[in-house]
């Protein structure tokens, strides 16, 4: 029972529809830092491709690349042998290669 003065649900009472004045604020509370990093994100992604072309640029960026390539080989042999293996290998002595 509802009492006196007071809508209930289905009643159509104007009190249940009105927007709740904290709303806009705390969606531009929301909003500023997502907006923000959005920006700062595309500020920094557009001058990536160009930091790219000035390393492949560069003399001797062929060897980097090679070592790069060799360096990323390197540690994926070891992930795929720590994925085939029961033992631990992160209690392996230091000196452990190939």
């Amino acid at each position: 029972m509802v009492p006196a003065g007071q809508s209930g649900a289905g009643s159509g009472g104007r009190a249940a529809m009105a927007l709740d004045p904290r709303w806009p604020l705390a969606l531009a509370r929301g909003a500023v830092p997502v907006a923000l990093g959005l920006l700062l994100w595309v500020a920094i992604a557009g001058g990536e491709q160009e930091r790219q072309q000035t390393l492949k640029a560069q003399p001797g960026a062929d060897a980097t690349l090679a070592q790069r390539r060799r360096h990323n080989e390197l540690i994926m042999a070891a992930l795929r042998e720590a994925a085939e293996t029961d033992e631990n290998v992160a209690q392996r002595a230091v000196p452990w290669r190939k």
